[in-house]
């Protein structure tokens, strides 16, 4: 397989072993950094080894090679042209007195003093600074500047806390110095709701003047948690969004910049997941560039004991990136090969790798201490000079600037910071709204609030109905042939259409092609989704006699729509659901949906909803509306495609369980749902599930929902909807209460039974096969989480002589009892006990043998429906 990797400067390691040789004491006097040499200036100090695994990768890290053009894939020929014309020769030296050299000396001055400033200040403060990769700012400016004159106005960046973070902020974005400062002022009160977070780890946004191209230039640097790559997809869904709400379908207009340390590029897979998804037609964002700070050390692990391959970079290989190896102490290689690495970006709108091959001053932090573990290591760094104090006295020593002239620019930006200092100390609130990575315009007040605080009917007319009916039963292209099976599920569908009735597959086309008509974009990703996993929704036909043609009917519905996107993804979860959340944080005039395969399958990743998802708006006030479809329920179909594991989501609520909020504020439901962390819900009827997808985009405001999505009922003849469940004036009903013989003499109700989901079906069975439905009524609770505290009260009034109990088909330990329970006695004053019906726990989801499932369904449905089996408890 092809492959490019160059290195662009010579550079002396730190440490390596002493068996390397000295291969030339006499260097040709003007040797330039891009020369193809390979030499060592004097023995260097034994292992650990800075820079790799062994002398070989010394060697061949230092050098330039490109590999025969006469083996390189024809595809790849004007790969190799771009590269050899910028490497196969060493480039002209800037010089003396270029006014670049001044240029390239004063940008390379600010992140330099930035560190040196903020350690004056707080040198007791955790800050994760620059200091052995200062060059970096300078580099990411000219990536920037490249870009800009190649037509970007729009640049989308991810990070790390570390490898100065509050730097890239403050020089590359242009945050206000003042706002940075006041962060580490311990005694700043917090403005808005929620955690917030520390400084390091929030966002920005920014529209300025790029000064060398004199073009305007967006910035925007997403938010991240610590768990080191986790934002790359992130920033590539957000890339794709933004290159998609423009209209750039190449990729000119709207680009990313992803920043990563060697040690978690080699080790993290996130990483790998997030190339792959590169060049794939649906998330393809037409080319990153990505900016290894590779200090050669992961906070105290080696890279001998980090990697297995050679180099940190190795993994950009599997979708053949150019790797390009540089000296961070030489900023004019470096520059020159960030022109290069943005020139390619442009042109063939691949990604491509910058290996700034540095070292870091400090340990993991300012106040770690490194020589517990690489003495001889940080011996060596101790002696290193910066790389700004070097370059200016060899600009000095050229005559290129003077002392004065240096000092004077150096005290410039001091000046700067001092008198940006002196104005945070006037902060005594901190705004995290301030530090937004993605803000709506016009989509909330001036002041960040909702326009309103109600929800209008997610109803629709009969007519908008049936004809989104119609579309999803026919196929809109003509000589097209679908396979003989789908003629007869479309055949069914406009059946149902006819009787005025709509399975889940029906609701789903129905509040998708509504919403597409009010100019909502809809994206719908995840494994195997054009389909479906349980072949319920074959939203993409496929010609059987024609190879790669396709039609998606929900594309013509009506003649000026939103464009709906329906993409199956690669075989992963981690790297989509990021990829989907980044997406959906761009705009909220978008429904975007990421759909599991299986619903535990949500558990690879779990990164990206714990850190992402549960807590964003907490941490950095900024709202998503991602849905997440999670199929869920006990099928008799093992342990693994069983449970989503409702109990974490439930569990992750902000809400207290030991608090009943007041029943009688208006809008007491809105509310509800603008104070929750995410929506958390498991429908039993398609009309229901219709209107939670209709509200999740009607709502002032924007919360993750989380919806448990059947496999049984998909087909279930029971699991039907009325056209009039669907029509002007209804709601997503947050409860379905009893409306059977039990609602009609409520005195005479033994037991008041409540569940959620599918085993409803299995309850109203079981009761009408036990002649009991005048002695058991059994409450649905459609909406788990904001929990319905004011329905569910109702319904225990209706029902006084009833005892109360949850019944679920998940374990005890599982699903949805430890977080019903508290609160469904909170909601009663306590005045009853609440009993459970349903299997016990289980260090499993579900067993493996179906005729213990059908077992342990059957002494659930016997605890529900025996009114003596809690008496010995009471």
């Amino acid at each position: 397989m092809f492959h490019l990797r160059t290195c662009a400067a010579k550079l002396r390691p730190l440490t390596a072993s002493q068996t390397v040789k000295t291969f030339s004491q006499n260097r040709p006097a003007a040797a330039r950094t891009f020369q193809q040499i390979r030499c060592y200036s004097a023995p260097v100090a034994a292992e650990p080894f800075l820079s790799g695994t062994s002398s070989n990768y010394v060697e061949e890290m230092y050098c330039a090679w490109l590999e025969n053009p006469k083996s390189v894939h024809k595809d790849s020929m004007a790969w190799t042209n771009l590269t050899s014309t910028r490497f196969s020769t060493c480039p002209p030296p800037l010089s003396s007195g270029d006014r670049n050299q001044h240029f390239l000396c004063g940008r390379s001055s600010v992140g330099w003093r930035f560190e040196e400033f903020l350690q004056r200040k707080w040198s007791s403060e955790k800050r994760f600074g620059l200091e052995g990769c200062e060059v970096l700012i300078p580099a990411l400016k000219t990536i920037i500047d490249k870009s800009s004159e190649n037509g970007v106005d729009y640049v989308i960046m991810g990070m790390p806390h570390r490898y100065g973070r509050l730097n890239v902020l403050a020089n590359v974005i242009r945050k206000e110095l003042e706002q940075i400062f006041c962060q580490f002022d311990s005694k700043l009160e917090a403005a808005d709701e929620g955690s917030g977070d520390v400084k390091y780890h929030l966002g920005m946004y920014h529209r300025r003047i790029n000064r060398v191209t004199d073009r305007n230039i967006t910035l925007s640097l997403v938010a991240n948690p610590s768990h080191l790559e986790a934002a790359d997809p992130v920033v590539m869904g957000k890339t794709k969004a933004e290159q998609f709400y423009c209209g750039d379908t190449e990729g000119k207009k709207v680009m990313s910049i992803l920043l990563h340390g060697d040690a978690a590029f080699a080790g993290q897979g996130i990483v790998y997941e997030t190339f792959h998804l590169s060049d794939l037609p649906s998330y393809t964002t037409h080319g990153t560039v990505h900016v290894v700070v590779n200090n050669q050390i992961g906070f105290t692990t080696d890279p001998r004991m980090a990697r297995s391959s050679p180099y940190p970079t190795d993994v950009a290989r599997v979708v053949n990136a150019p790797i390009f190896h540089v000296n961070s102490d030489d900023p004019e290689a470096v520059m020159y090969v960030c022109k290069v690495a943005a020139e390619w970006r442009s042109t063939f709108h691949k990604d491509v790798v910058v290996d700034l091959v540095c070292y870091r001053r400090n340990g993991h932090n300012e106040m770690d201490e490194p020589m517990f573990t690489q003495p001889l290591m940080y011996k060596q760094i101790r002696k290193q000079k910066p790389v700004l104090q070097k370059y200016a006295e060899l600009l000095v020593s050229q005559g290129v600037v003077n002392q004065p002239e240096y000092e004077e620019e150096i005290s410039k930006y001091d000046k700067i910071c001092e008198e940006a200092f002196a104005r945070s100390k006037d902060e005594k609130i901190l705004h995290i709204k301030h530090w937004l990575d993605s803000p709506w315009p016009g989509f909330f007040t001036l002041d960040g609030q909702p326009r309103s605080m109600s929800c209008p009917s997610t109803g629709l007319t009969e007519d908008i109905l049936t004809h989104i009916g119609n579309v999803a039963s026919s196929v809109p292209v003509e000589n097209f042939t679908i396979h003989g099976g789908l003629s007869r599920i479309l055949k069914t569908r406009g059946e149902m259409v006819k009787n005025r009735t709509v399975d889940w597959a029906l609701a789903e086309y129905m509040a998708f092609g509504s919403l597409l008509k009010e100019g909502i974009h809809i994206r719908l990703s995840g494994q195997d989704v054009e389909r479906g996993t349980f072949s319920h929704r074959h939203h993409v036909l496929h010609d059987q006699n024609v190879d790669k043609r396709t039609c998606i009917p929900m594309n013509h519905l009506w003649p000026n729509q939103a464009p709906y996107t329906v993409c199956n993804s690669s075989l992963s979860e981690y790297g989509v659901l990021g990829f989907e959340l980044g997406f959906a944080m761009a705009s909220p005039n978008a429904l975007v949906l990421w759909e599991a395969q299986f619903g535990d399958f949500h558990n690879t990743a779990q990164c990206i909803i714990d850190q992402f998802i549960c807590p964003g708006q907490a941490k950095w006030v900024r709202q998503n509306g991602i849905v997440l479809l999670l199929p869920h329920g006990m099928e008799g179909m093992g342990p693994e495609h069983s449970s989503a594991r409702p109990e974490r989501f439930l569990q992750m609520c902000n809400d207290d369980p030991d608090v009943l909020p007041d029943l009688k504020e208006a809008n007491f439901d809105i509310n509800q749902l603008y104070d929750c962390n995410w929506v958390v819900v498991n429908c039993s009827t398609p009309g229901n599930f219709f209107h939670v997808l209709r509200r999740q985009i009607l709502l002032p405001f924007r919360k993750p929902l989380i919806i448990f999505t059947p496999k049984s009922l998909l087909r279930h003849p029971e699991a039907r909807s009325s056209f009039d469940e669907m029509l002007p004036g209804t709601h997503f009903q947050r409860v379905i209460p009893e409306d059977g013989p039990a609602a009609q003499n409520p005195e005479n109700v033994k037991r008041l039974l409540f569940c959620t989901g599918k085993v409803y079906y299995d309850l109203t069975r079981e009761r009408k096969a036990r002649d009991m439905v005048g002695q058991v009524a059994i409450t649905r609770i459609e909406q788990l989480s904001p929990f319905p505290f004011d329905l569910l009260l109702k319904e225990v009034q209706k029902y006084p002589n009833a005892e109360l109990a949850w019944c679920q088909e998940e374990h005890k330990n599982q699903g949805y009892y430890d977080y019903v329970k508290p609160r469904l006695r909170t909601t009663i004053s306590r005045a009853k006990p609440v009993w459970y019906a349903g299997r016990d726990p289980a260090a499993a989801p579900a067993t493996g043998n179906k005729k213990t499932h059908l077992t342990e369904l059957q002494r659930l449905l016997d605890t529900a429906f025996d009114l003596d089996v809690f008496k010995s408890f009471s």
